[in-house]
């Protein structure tokens, strides 16, 4: 083999590593430059910081709520918590850095591998000098909300990283023959389904993705031994935790989508949000140029492919099942699992933070074309040569320098105008807002949201009323607190404890012990909020709204004035306090206060179904009326 020869047989693998290498590190780079801890990725330590006090899973102490909808991203910051013993903030910040930059070049290399550039080069490249560049993980990491939410402590680094472990599989298992059989080949396949099954554990709507995966593979050809071993593999964990969160929790999801209530359709807003990530970086142009440069790698592929005989002997189901296990069932097994997840997010809403929830459903859209292999000929003549192969080497050149150009762009964007304003659409840029409102250019940790308004005064306040409890309520006072004070001594079953209610949970309950109750009006740590019906035109993500009425009936605190604030109605607490008796509600607290044992597991089992469903009107009279209750006696004016 001549010196050119071997040179152009080492360019694809060649030029593949150094385009892997340089997207990791500009990704790495532009997402430490914009690092942060946001304060919802706060709420999920709450739980950790609980799991290794040796208080269960849970936010609060004695209440078991499921305060985390992705319960591996929990589990995975509990564990290396617990391994290194560090801060716990700078743990979940190099967890998310790590798997996010990790994501990009697996997911490359699943690509590259779904072209047959890993293997022997086909005829059309073994003629041509073939450059392997990136397109469509320029397109992702060239997104500064991609860059934002890389650090950011939720779940979005998880998601992309499952995702593009999930690919890398899924195209092996496409390029292996039906009759490689054997241990490691039936060990890479219950692999994949044992990935594919720890999607809704990952996060509930990625059962989506999970599910086509699992539904393609089932589908081909192999033995019934194989088929129940797979099934087995995959459904094993999720369906274990989902009994146990059935169990334990009571309910069949977690209590944040529960909140987040899931019912309903919001299209209108979710296409106000698609606008908002499509407007700032005019993303519909490099998803136009990718659509274009999928089509035309599969057009180059089809063309250096030799025309499969079809056999008479074989029938239509098992052709059919043949076509199932290939590359370009994969290729529209994920592309129809990326729409799938764009539409049920358009159905949402959305989300209050800009991009945030779109990012995954991109990254999809674009595994089919993270790399892109320019081919061009060293010959007009033979395979790959001719007008034809020129003229895709031109068009793949032009659709890359047109992805560089407006990567280069978009990644010096401003990005959403007024970003820091919570406008009409209800969407903000997370980031830019908390480094704006706490005036600290990389918030990590939970003392620097100290310097957020009312953060202070809340950790001075339970300082001084610590020993007595109470409610602690926000107050239009950003130095101050409200404090209503339990009875002395306190009511029968009344822990005396602080108990604070307010919006932002993370930075609250993170800036306070575990001894004290944290509870919010949207219902992620608090169920009697949580089932309350969703508010038809409320901010997106912000659905549910309880009245602090509840909070003062429920904690029992002092429900008459001058202890209560004057702006809470004494006849609202009265009317919530009476309204917690009905029966439903009674057995609805029960399954998360009342101690866990057997009994009370079987129970919440049979029950989650009804628990799941059952919701609270958040007007109290009314809530007397549906539960047939007696409305009590008014206790005057203020």
């Amino acid at each position: 083999m001549s010196a050119f020869s071997r040179v152009r047989s080492a360019l694809p693998t060649g030029t593949f590593a150094i385009s892997a290498v340089v997207v990791a590190v500009l990704f790495a780079s532009g997402a430490w430059q914009r690092r942060w801890i946001a304060d919802d990725g706060l709420i999920v330590l709450r739980t950790v910081r609980n799991l290794l006090a040796g208080n269960g899973p849970v936010f609060n102490k004695g209440e078991r709520v499921e305060a985390n909808t992705s319960t591996v991203w929990t589990y995975l910051i509990w564990f290396w918590t617990w391994i290194t013993d560090a801060q716990i903030e700078y743990v979940v910040l190099w967890i998310a850095l790590v798997l996010s930059v990790a994501a990009l070049p697996l997911a490359m290399f699943g690509t590259y591998r779904l072209l047959g550039m890993s293997e022997r080069a086909p005829a059309a490249h073994r003629a041509a000098v073939v450059l392997v560049v990136p397109l469509g993980a320029l397109v992702y990491i060239a997104l500064p909300p991609a860059r934002d939410f890389a650090t950011s402590g939720l779940e979005v680094s998880l998601c992309i990283f499952w995702v593009a472990v999930l690919w890398c599989q899924v195209v092996a298992w496409s390029r292996r023959s039906p009759e490689t059989t054997g241990v490691r080949a039936n060990a890479a396949t219950l692999a994949l389904g044992f990935t594919a099954g720890l999607s809704p554990l990952i996060r509930p709507e990625l059962a989506i993705v999970g599910a086509l995966v699992l539904l393609l593979v089932f589908a081909t050809t192999m033995t019934w031994r194989m088929r129940i071993a797979f099934v087995a593999v995959a459904a094993v964990l999720p369906v274990g935790y989902q009994i146990f969160r059935m169990g334990y929790y009571g309910l069949l999801i977690p209590n944040t989508a529960v909140a987040k209530d899931a019912s309903g359709s919001k299209f209108e807003q979710g296409f106000r949000y698609l606008g908002n990530l499509f407007g700032p970086y005019v993303l519909l142009l490099p998803l136009i140029v990718a659509l274009l440069a999928l089509a035309l790698v599969w057009f180059a592929r089809s063309r250096s492919l030799p025309t499969p005989v079809r056999s008479a002997s074989v029938g239509r189901v098992a052709r059919f099942r043949s076509r199932l296990r290939s590359p370009g069932a994969v290729v529209v097994v994920v592309l129809v699992a990326g729409l799938l997840e764009a539409v049920y997010w358009l159905r949402q809403g959305g989300d209050f933070m800009h991009a945030r929830v779109l990012l995954v459903p991109l990254f999809l859209l674009m595994l089919p074309v993270m790399v892109l292999p320019i081919a061009v000929p060293t010959s007009l003549r033979g395979a790959g040569g001719g007008i034809v192969g020129v003229g895709v080497a031109v068009a793949s050149t032009a659709f890359f320098v047109t992805t560089v150009v407006w990567a280069i762009v978009t990644s010096h964007s401003p990005g959403m105008p007024n970003g820091t304003d919570i406008g009409r659409s209800g969407i903000v840029d997370e980031r830019r807002y908390y480094i704006q409102n706490i005036g600290i250019e990389h918030p990590v940790t939970a003392e620097d949201y100290l310097n957020y308004p009312r953060m202070r005064a809340m950790v001075e306040s339970i300082a001084e009323h610590s020993d007595k409890g109470g409610v602690l309520l926000p107050s239009g006072n950003y130095d101050e607190w409200y404090y209503d004070p339990l009875p002395v001594p306190p009511p029968a079953g009344v822990p005396k404890q602080i108990t604070v209610f307010f919006l932002n949970l993370g930075m609250t309950s993170m800036n306070s012990s575990l001894d004290v109750r944290v509870i919010d009006q949207m219902g992620l740590a608090y169920p009697i909020a949580s089932h309350t019906e969703r508010l038809e035109d409320a901010r997106i993500g912000h659905d549910k709204d309880l009245d602090t009425e509840w909070v003062i009936a429920e904690s029992g605190a002092v429900p008459i004035y001058p202890f209560l604030p004057l702006y809470l109605d004494q006849d609202w607490v009265r009317q919530a306090k009476e309204a917690l008796t009905c029966k439903p509600t009674q057995d609805l607290i029960a399954s998360y206060e009342a101690p866990m044992n057997l009994t009370r597991f079987r129970r919440n089992l049979v029950q989650s179904f009804d628990f799941t469903d059952y919701r609270i009107d958040r007007v109290p009279r009314y809530e007397l009326q549906r539960c047939r209750l007696p409305i009590p006696a008014p206790v005057g004016q203020r």
